[in-house]
């Protein structure tokens, strides 16, 4: 697929990285053309960059790895007659450092920012998913041993198989990929950043993520 990933820092980087290796073009998406960091990581893969529009408009498939806060701006920045009818892959937090660390997870307007962008973007389908882990266990989940779990949340079903498939590229296994229903989910996967958060301050920079086990996984 033609794939179009949004933001420039570690973990759009990673994620292209990883959509380049398992046989994706990709071209990542950064405000100006000429940013340093997106030329920098074409130059390493063979990938392409450009403006958000630029990726956003030949792109069959969109990725936000960008900040929450800055989400809903970057999506206006790719336009969107680019993102109609495209599964648009959230992976986003809105986290609020102005007071340190761990910083503030916001809730814009009491939801979560896969429904804000969903609203402002009637056309796209918004996914969320892979928020609830470092980027690094993203792509790689072999990297926590055992079972443990990354969530889907989105209203349409096509676009959430779509998103389905990329995971089990990454090396998601079906029994721990979990669908959560619709989008207001997502305020429940955001939500737990909190958690995560927390969780980082005590276990400190090491490979870990959530697992859902039932009484019936135990039988």
């Amino acid at each position: 697929m033609k794939i179009a990933v949004l933001g420039t820092g570690e973990v759009g980087q990673r994620l292209a990285g990883k959509l380049v290796s398992v046989g994706h073009e990709v071209t990542m998406g950064s405000r100006t053309a000429d940013n340093a960091d997106a030329a920098r990581w074409a130059a390493e893969t063979g990938g392409g960059h450009g403006t958000f529009a630029d990726a956003a408009a030949s792109a069959e498939l969109v990725v936000n790895a960008t900040g929450g806060l800055v989400s809903l701006a970057v999506l206006e920045a790719a336009g969107a007659g680019n993102l109609r009818g495209k599964t648009v892959v959230d992976v986003s937090n809105a986290l609020d450092f102005s007071e340190g660390f761990p910083p503030r997870v916001v809730t814009p307007d009491g939801h979560s920012v896969a429904e804000q962008l969903q609203k402002a973007f009637p056309e796209a389908r918004i996914v969320k998913t892979l928020n609830t882990m470092n980027n690094a266990v993203m792509v790689e989940p072999s990297r926590v041993p055992g079972h443990h779990t990354v969530f889907v949340s989105g209203d349409d079903a096509d676009a959430k198989a779509e998103t389905t498939a990329l995971l089990r590229s990454f090396g998601w296994a079906p029994e721990q990929i979990t669908d959560l229903g619709d989008l207001s989910s997502a305020r429940a996967t955001e939500a737990l950043m909190a958690l995560w958060l927390r969780l980082y301050g005590v276990l400190g920079p090491v490979d870990f993520n959530l697992s859902v086990v039932t009484a019936r996984d135990l039988s």
